[in-house]
């Protein structure tokens, strides 16, 4: 799983091949990590977001308060 991440955007990528897609409890718990991410920071900042999430996730943002920036932040942790 490949996880990029840009001044404006943050892309989660790839397979983590523990297991046959479908089956993979490492992917489940990656995606259930960005759909937290995607809905914290829709729900708990201003901030707008638009996201694209099959088969990639694909999360493009512009200037992220520092609420959303410690979602992010605290993602890249979980996710590290």
């Amino acid at each position: 799983i490949d996880v990029t991440v840009r001044k404006d955007r943050l892309t989660v990528s790839g397979h983590a091949m523990y297991a046959p897609h479908g089956q993979d409890i490492v992917c489940a718990g990656v995606s259930s990590l960005v759909r937290t991410l995607i809905h914290s920071i829709e729900d708990l900042t201003g901030d707008e977001i638009e996201y694209e999430d099959r088969p990639d996730v694909d999360i493009q943002y512009g200037n992220l308060s520092e609420k959303a920036k410690t979602l992010v932040d605290s993602f890249l942790s979980a996710s590290a």
